[in-house]
């Protein structure tokens, strides 16, 4: 399996299943881009894509640290604008499915009060969340949100993200080299980083003064 990803990385292919995946991922919160970015980051770091086949050794490039950030945040604030449109122009039929679910009532609110007062900090720690992205997109375009108040809080949320998991990759990778412990602890970062933003998620929004 490990070669298999390996062939990957070494192709120009691996920028599109990692865009593709980021994209989706704001609906399919089970796509595993994360674990793509960091093996692709692992993999530059490394220096080498050459794995083994029953023909001898393949040799593939070594992706672009500096395509795949760009790759994975353009998906990112794209997906993140996709799912906002849709929540947007969802009508009565998503609005009643929204408020039948506590979670995105809670998220819709607190989303609302934070962009009100220039701030929108939540859209960043909800990247990190596991469905968080998903949550925080619905929920803003529910809400009718204006696009500015939102799409720069998701640039900054999708390059945050992105610079995070291609950095975890790099670092893993030079310090532990192109092999599956190196993979093993970024993606353990990487869920770190998740766990604590669903903590905060969780936390009741404070009182206005």
């Amino acid at each position: 399996m490990f070669e298999a990803v390996e062939l990957l990385t070494g192709s120009p292919w691996i920028y599109a299943v990692v865009a593709l995946s980021v994209l989706l991922d704001v609906f399919l919160p089970v796509l595993p881009s994360g674990v793509l970015v960091i093996t692709a980051a692992t993999a530059a770091a490394a220096g080498s894509t050459t794995v083994a086949s029953a023909a001898g050794r393949v040799s593939g490039e070594v992706p672009s640290i500096l395509a795949l950030l760009l790759c994975a945040a353009t998906a990112s604030v794209l997906g993140d604008l996709v799912a906002y449109r849709l929540a947007r122009r969802g009508g009565e039929r998503l609005d009643r499915a929204i408020a039948r679910s506590r979670r995105l009532v809670t998220a819709q609110e607190r989303l609302g009060t934070a962009l009100s007062r220039g701030g929108g900090l939540l859209v960043v720690i909800a990247r990190f969340a596991p469905a968080g992205r998903s949550v925080v997109s619905l929920g803003a375009g529910a809400a009718h949100r204006r696009v500015r108040e939102f799409l720069p809080w998701s640039a900054l949320a999708g390059v945050t993200w992105a610079g995070y998991s291609v950095g975890l990759g790099w670092f893993g990778g030079q310090w532990l080299g192109a092999t599956w412990v190196g993979l093993t602890v970024s993606v353990l970062a990487l869920l770190a980083a998740g766990f604590v933003a669903a903590y905060v998620m969780r936390r009741p929004a404070p009182e206005p003064a």
